[in-house]
């Protein structure tokens, strides 16, 4: 019998107070929170797919009584927790080494004091990364990095999240490489090795040669749209997966479970005029149509496996900035 192609499943626990402070909302500052909303519903989807994802917290939410009943909860039922840093600012990269360090360090108290795992996989927020937070990462003793989204589209995403928003000079270039640059579209899709720390880079999968977002709320997206064409954009996905040997790491964010009802002053995001019970339709749609396909997994488990396979693919780590180029050392 054929060994099915391990896929991987994580969920960048990102609080309402978090939606608020990237697109500049002062609200942020009031701590607003949906976890214990999140959190049941986390839990239905994916033990109703007998499914171990992979969870990146942030830290300042594992360090509140809500966080630390979800991240408790999630750990309890065989859930990878992962660190998405402490403050989930998009201009990480940006930071001070000591600053960027005490991110993490922070971030890995409060998880293991909810009653989790000590993190060994990262996430940066908005999908920041740097040379300085590699090194960090490795010297920590982390076996993986999943930060990377190789696609062109990031501009444009940044553009549509920040709009609406009213933001200060200094504010708007902090924000200036949130969900990276056009250039990202040149970063691998399969995962490879940053050199020279010898961290596994699994990046957020998008459709291999088009490079277009396929995680799940841009599905939920475009089905609000025609649900006939998100089905088969995302089976042409899979597809384009598996004719290019991708291994699809797929990412979900909360409000993939949610809708405006839960997240007052996020209706401006796309898909939060669609009911909860709705995006629960398609995940159930995308997960089981993922499933079929693949053998799913955590992002944990996804790295350990190709770790067992061997990736002889790398890249150095000075081109980890959101506005460099890859440079390859192959």
């Amino acid at each position: 019998m054929k060994l099915r192609t391990t896929a991987s499943v994580s969920l960048d626990m990102d609080n309402l107070w978090s939606y608020l402070k990237t697109h500049g909302d002062p609200d942020w500052e009031r701590r607003p929170s949906y976890l214990l909303e999140l959190l049941p519903r986390m839990l239905d989807l994916f033990d109703g797919h007998d499914l171990t994802a992979t969870i990146f917290v942030v830290g300042a939410d594992a360090a509140r009584e809500d966080g630390a009943k979800a991240v408790a909860e999630l750990a309890a039922a065989g859930h990878e927790i992962g660190n998405h840093s402490f403050e989930h600012e998009p201009w990480l990269h940006l930071y001070p080494r000591s600053r960027m360090e005490d991110e993490l360090s922070r971030t890995e108290d409060a998880v293991v004091a909810a009653g989790a795992p000590r993190p060994t996989g990262f996430r940066g927020p908005g999908y920041s990364l740097s040379a300085d937070l590699l090194e960090l990462l490795a010297e920590r003793g982390y076996l993986y990095d999943a930060s990377t989204l190789p696609t062109w589209i990031g501009p444009l995403a940044r553009a549509y999240y920040l709009r609406a928003s009213d933001l200060s000079e200094e504010e708007r270039r902090r924000r200036k490489a949130l969900f990276g640059s056009a250039r990202d579209g040149l970063r691998p899709v399969h995962p490879y090795r940053w050199l020279p720390h010898d961290l596994l880079e699994l990046p957020v999968t998008t459709m291999p040669l088009a490079r277009v977002p396929m995680h799940v709320s841009y599905l939920i997206h475009l089905h609000g749209t025609s649900p006939r064409l998100a089905r088969a954009f995302f089976r042409t996905a899979l597809a384009a997966c598996r004719l290019r040997g991708v291994g699809p790491s797929l990412l979900l964010h909360p409000l993939d479970l949610l809708d405006a009802r839960h997240a007052p002053g996020l209706e401006f995001f796309p898909g939060m005029a669609m009911r909860a019970e709705e995006k629960a339709r398609v995940l159930d749609w995308a997960l089981t149509t993922l499933s079929a396909q693949f053998d799913v997994v955590g992002t944990g488990e996804h790295v350990r496996r190709i770790d067992k396979a061997g990736v002889s693919r790398s890249r150095s780590a000075a081109s980890a900035t959101p506005t460099e180029s890859i440079r390859s050392t192959r």
